[in-house]
């Protein structure tokens, strides 16, 4: 398990690594680039974490193929996967050319809004390069051959600085873009990381008995769509739910002032730097449960998904009382300002348990995935993520009735309500998990 998610909590940490390379280099472009680009990134994030999450039914789906051998059936998996990344990319390239649509939501100045929509158009051209690599993720580690993966993405993250330089700022006869040189920097890499991604897997032999290439022409089958769309579909609004709970729980806050928000701002950026490791984990067991589901190894499988849990659950706990104790550290790095500092501190009281809870829902939601179950546990997110953790941080924060103590009010009480909302999460998923396995172990003794 640790085998395989290393490659992967470092292939996250560098997708995450080009956003703050982004942010750094814009910022010392101008202001107005820099707020393009954060208001362009929080659209194309929202579309891109979506559709992406739909690929992710790949995943459990070739998992079981090679955990059973029928290798054969893979690379007509694959292709399927291809074909619904380009439908996927259409659907995806339409949203974000009718960007300036969902700008005028922002109230966004003509200036800005146009410096937005020029990144997001560009962005656009990216969208079938990031998700075609997506299909070559998903086949990558449900073969638990992940590390390729890593390296190419690690490979692009170098590339992303002078790159990112030459566009924004300008050099060898090419103008300064700006925010948007961002956009063609990231179009640039995705390209190339795609093409050697699938040039590795025309070329090299472990990919040869998958048939992926040299097998012909396969068209879409509605069949092979309709099972990746009925596992997709759940899963990328589950990402969708949770991209857009937090996203509104900023939106929330910043209604309190500017204090506030930047202090939640630097506890949100902690947390997702932290979410990696148990979401490399989460990986990691759902693509070694599929395989041994695929086997037919259901006692294996079991024992897989709980032995994932707890490792994921331990070592966040771990995580939570390092944070706790070098809070202060943490929040320096960020800011010198007293005040921000202020906000911030009583938040990490939040993220040093939060990261409990987190661990919990993410590692079980994935191993639901390698059982290919995703409609009740998108349903539980819906409920919680946005009744309970929305609904009662906005009661919470804004003290609705009254009865908030002063410690809870404002930023607190929304991250107290997340918090909350995880746990309930978290527990829910558990008792589906619990009923998922009996009714596997059930139609296992039923087929022996």
């Amino acid at each position: 398990m640790a085998s395989l998610a290393w490659p992967l909590l470092i292939g996250q940490l560098a997708l995450i690594a080009n956003g703050v390379i982004d942010t750094a280099m814009v910022s010392h472009f101008s202001a107005m680039d820099l707020a393009a680009l954060a208001l362009g990134v929080s659209i194309y994030v929202s579309v891109f974490v979506g559709l992406s999450g739909v690929l992710q039914a790949l995943q459990p789906t070739i998992g079981q193929l090679y955990g059973a051998r029928q290798l054969h059936a893979i690379g007509n998996e694959v292709k399927q996967g291809l074909w619904l990344a380009l439908l996927l990319s259409m659907i995806g390239c339409v949203v974000l050319a009718f960007s300036p649509l969902f700008l005028t939501f922002a109230h966004a100045s003509p200036e800005l809004a146009e410096k937005a929509t020029l990144y997001l158009r560009i962005e656009a051209l990216a969208l079938p390069a990031t998700l075609g690599f997506r299909v070559y993720a998903s086949l990558n580690t449900a073969l638990s051959r992940p590390k390729m993966v890593m390296a190419i993405q690690v490979t692009g993250l170098f590339l992303k600085v002078p790159l990112n330089g030459l566009l924004i700022f300008g050099g060898l006869g090419l103008p300064a873009f700006g925010g948007p040189g961002c956009a063609i920097a990231t179009t640039v890499i995705a390209w190339l990381m795609l093409g050697v991604a699938w040039l590795l897997v025309a070329k090299m032999p472990l990919y040869r008995e998958l048939k992926i290439f040299g097998g012909g022409f396969v068209r879409p089958s509605w069949r092979a769509q309709r099972n990746l769309l009925k596992l997709g579909v759940p899963i990328g609004l589950s990402y969708f739910i949770e991209v857009t709970a937090f996203t509104l729980m900023a939106i929330f806050i910043a209604r309190l002032g500017a204090i506030p928000v930047a202090g939640h701002q630097i506890t949100a950026n902690v947390g997702t730097v932290l979410y990696m490791l148990p979401l490399s984990i989460a990986s990691a067991t759902s693509t070694l449960v599929a395989q041994a589901i695929g086997a037919s190894e259901w006692r294996n499988a079991k024992k897989i998904g709980y032995a994932g849990i707890r490792l994921s659950m331990g070592l966040s706990v771990l995580i939570g009382i390092v944070v706790w104790f070098m809070r202060e550290h943490i929040i320096r790095a960020y800011t010198p300002d007293p005040v921000i500092i202020a906000a911030a501190l009583p938040l990490f009281l939040f993220i040093a348990f939060y990261q409990l809870f987190d661990s919990l829902q993410v590692t079980t939601a994935f191993v639901l995935r390698a059982y290919k179950s995703a409609v009740i546990p998108t349903v539980i997110y819906a409920v919680t993520l946005w009744g309970v953790g929305l609904g009662g941080g906005y009661l919470l924060g804004f003290d609705s009735f009254g009865l908030t103590p002063a410690w809870l009010q404002g930023a607190p009480g929304f991250w107290m309500a997340n918090s909350a909302s995880l746990g309930l999460v978290g527990a829910g998923l558990m008792l589906y998990l619990r009923h998922v396995q009996r009714r596997a172990a059930r139609r296992a003794a039923a087929d022996s």
